[in-house]
């Protein structure tokens, strides 16, 4: 095996791990719903999730780790990603905040604040802010 192949199957592991996480998210309350879904497709296809592969995941999340970031900046990037998806996928009112709430959870953010942290991140995608300024907004508001 080379090292390009070493690389291009780690990244594929941690991409589904990712997704399998977010599937474990969508799925604790029993149900996926049809906006869960519709995010999980475009999800999939972000991280190059291949369909065979989709499938078994949704069969099957439980039998992937779940590896919050362990960073707070990482942790920020993913949420920022995720927001974006979510916002792009006009996924709005309650499902969107539901969604979000959840995924803020699994991505490790305290239960106590994390309303407040999505409400600030969709507030700044939707004020198309860029990566850098996202992130320092959400660290100002924790200080």
């Amino acid at each position: 095996m080379s090292f390009s192949e070493l690389f291009d199957s780690g990244f594929k592991k941690r991409n589904e791990d990712h997704f399998a996480a977010i599937v474990r998210v969508a799925m604790d309350d029993g149900i996926i719903t049809d906006e869960e879904k519709a995010f999980l497709d475009r999800l999939a296809r972000n991280l190059s999730i291949s369909e065979i592969d989709y499938k078994i995941i949704l069969k099957d999340y439980r039998s992937h780790p779940i590896n919050p970031p362990s960073s707070y900046s990482r942790r920020l990037e993913r949420l920022y990603d995720l927001t974006r998806m979510v916002y792009v996928d006009q996924i709005n009112g309650d499902p969107e905040h539901r969604l979000l709430n959840k995924i803020g959870v699994g991505l490790g953010f305290n239960t106590a604040n994390v309303k407040y942290i999505v409400d600030k991140a969709l507030a700044l995608v939707k004020n198309n802010v860029n990566l850098e300024t996202f992130m320092e907004e959400i660290k100002m508001m924790n200080r």
